[in-house]
């Protein structure tokens, strides 16, 4: 499994994407984005979960903002902030405490938050996912090392995308991290 299978299947999810977001009007994608996050607000391990890490959507991705706000109030809830090759993870207070870092995404300016044994469950967005729980990331790992290094091993994962970005087949390496669930 090549670099050159990852590469093509983000080239064929960022068409499709590309495609996705030109025919699909805002509100109807918000609206599958509210379904989709509906489905993981119903697990035993999201209603359990006391911290948990989720992600502050970019235009093309399944929205988390709404998501975000509204389960902040109840529950501790982590973002993730690009440092150089890496992640670092910090509390959500409120639209006032994002600004515009790497990449373009929204990030917190909290303190960094380090008990990484008490994050209960992580809300990962990818390019692409199957149904065995592969995801291929962007292409630059962030996810991989950050469960590989900081996040406990039985964390529970779970991928969330759009119903065109779950696929066959996953081309896996080594270093690639499963999903304990998806949520197309």
């Amino acid at each position: 499994m090549t670099l050159d299978n990852k590469t093509e299947l983000r080239k064929s999810i960022r068409e499709a994407k590309r495609a996705f977001m030109q025919t699909t009007p805002l509100k109807e994608r918000h609206a599958l984005s509210e379904q989709i996050l509906s489905r993981v607000e119903q697990t035993s391990q999201f209603i359990e979960a006391k911290i948990v890490l989720a992600y502050y959507s970019l235009d093309d991705e399944l929205y988390t903002h709404a998501f975000v706000q509204r389960w902040s109030s109840k529950k501790t809830i982590l973002l993730p902030k690009v440092a150089g090759d890496s992640l670092t993870l910090h509390t959500y207070i409120g639209t006032s405490s994002l600004k515009q870092g790497a990449y373009g995404i929204m990030e917190p300016c909290t303190p960094v938050f380090t008990d990484y044994a008490a994050v209960n469950l992580v809300i990962v967005p990818g390019v692409a996912f199957d149904r065995e729980g592969n995801r291929l990331g962007r292409g630059r790992a962030y996810y991989d090392r950050l469960f590989a290094d900081l996040l406990p091993n039985n964390i529970y994962k779970v991928g969330v995308c759009y119903p065109f970005q779950l696929v066959e087949h996953v081309p896996t390496e080594p270093t690639d991290v499963r999903m304990n669930i998806v949520f197309p």
